[in-house]
């Protein structure tokens, strides 16, 4: 039966609909930012389209770092293995990435890098086969030569900030598993041709991918012949604390569980409403609670631990505590668990531009709706939306700001001004000389609680 082309419309519930109704297209892509949101709906086509008895022989799955094209259309076009539906999985696919898709690839490298080397290693070769970069150029300080205009140049849309923290994580783990970029250029073009021409009946590809370039011919091939499914990154706090709740109120009901409000809380704090970081730490609630429904705010301190970023934060308020001490021990906290001076310069740096960020906020007269003092909850509720409505560049988390405005009184515009240019100054001296790195970050550890 011919399939209309994907439009604005499409939903996972309709697609679902069309399945069970028998109206099954021969492939079908989800895409996106929110990983969670995806897997959850390859789950349920799948789930849709094969009974658990014919998995083990009519289900084939492949993950994007092991991915051939030439292997995937062979596999398309042999029939099942017992009779009945077939259906060939790729998870992750590469195959829809180009010099358009780079920054994305970037992001997504940078934010695994540290905690998933191993995950983000197929972006890295991905991103260095599209950039045209070869692996054993940038090992050995190799990348330090990437220019800020070259890596601008390259990666069209991404100034390269941060690039110091996990581009040499990931030339080193490259090189350490032998990795190789592969060859050049687009191999995709059989298998536009392959779903062109028309599957054997009952056969059908799902691909999973994030960024994606919709001017490449597959993508216009699989919204021709298939379905297309888009997962846009979910964007302000209530919407993300709305996805969430919905999103893990059926897992928990399904395990006759419950949070209380302060769980909710601790949970929210400790992901940043990630739904990928909640629903993995929600799945270690449920089983840590046992026979209890009710799950804590103490069982999420038990189960979760302290954050790489609450460490953070803690290196950064120890120092603007004037708690020297402290702040030292923090900063051998994050040494000692792997974090790269360059990152923990980026954070410092973050922290500072935020206070002058508020600093700049208070001078140039604050929010109508603000009083120095005032808790949380009203500067939620009145002062937030007020300041989304000024001009500015993007807001960081609620209470991440208030915090910042209540400690920005403390420091003059000067003061931040010239810790800033401090560490520029130590980025400089850390990237191009021998200069011990945890010397630099506890002398102006010593020089921010001393001023």
């Amino acid at each position: 039966m011919d399939l209309p082309s994907v439009d604005a419309g499409e939903t996972l519930d309709k697609i679902l609909d069309a399945i069970r109704e028998n109206r099954i297209a021969p492939c079908y892509l989800l895409c996106g930012d929110e990983e969670y949101l995806i897997r959850s709906a390859l789950d349920r086509i799948i789930d849709c389209l094969l009974p658990p008895g014919d998995r083990d022989m009519n289900l084939f799955q492949m993950d994007g770092e092991q991915e051939d094209v030439d292997r995937l259309c062979e596999s398309l076009m042999t029939a099942p293995l017992i009779p009945g539906r077939k259906v060939v999985v790729v998870r992750d696919t590469r195959i829809f990435h180009s010099k358009k898709t780079l920054p994305e690839l970037v992001r997504r490298i940078g934010s695994r890098a540290k905690q998933n080397p191993a995950g983000a290693a197929g972006d890295f070769m991905t991103f260095l086969r599209i950039a045209g970069w070869r692996l054993d150029d940038l090992r050995e300080d190799g990348w330090k030569k990437i220019s800020d205009e070259t890596w601008r140049r390259t990666v069209d849309g991404d100034d390269g900030a941060g690039r110091e923290a996990w581009l040499p994580v990931m030339v080193e783990y490259a090189v350490r598993r032998g990795l190789d970029a592969g060859r050049g250029g687009d191999e995709t073009d059989r298998l536009s041709d392959t779903l062109s021409a028309g599957l054997p009946e009952g056969n059908c590809l799902i691909l999973t991918a994030g960024a994606v370039d919709k001017r490449k011919r597959i993508y216009r091939t699989l919204a021709e012949k298939g379905r297309i499914l888009h997962f846009s990154e979910i964007k302000g706090e209530p919407k993300l604390k709305n996805a969430l709740v919905k999103t893990a109120r059926s897992i928990l009901e399904a395990k006759g569980k419950s949070l209380d409000s302060e769980a909710w809380l601790a949970l929210g704090r400790k992901t940043g409403f990630s739904l990928r970081a909640s629903m993995t730490a929600l799945e270690k609630l449920v089983t840590f609670a046992g026979e209890r429904s009710r799950i804590t705010a103490e069982d999420v301190e038990a189960v979760i631990g302290k954050t790489r970023e609450e460490t953070a934060f803690r290196l950064t308020a120890a120092a603007l505590k004037k708690d020297f001490a402290g702040s030292l021990a923090t900063l051998k906290d994050l040494l000692d668990q792997g974090d790269p001076p360059l990152m923990i310069l980026a954070i410092l740096g973050r922290e500072i531009r935020l206070l002058l960020h508020a600093r700049l906020l208070l001078n140039s007269g604050p929010p109508l709706a603000y009083r120095p003092g005032m808790d949380y909850g009203r500067f939620q509720k009145s002062v937030y939306p007020e300041i989304q409505q000024m001009p500015g560049p993007p807001l960081p988390h609620p209470y991440v700001l208030y915090q910042a405005l209540t400690h920005a009184p403390r420091y003059t515009e000067k003061q931040l001004v010239a810790w800033l240019d401090r560490l520029v100054e130590m980025d400089l001296a850390m990237k191009t000389s021998a200069k011990d790195p945890r010397l630099m970050l506890e002398r102006f550890l010593l020089q921010v609680c001393s001023s």
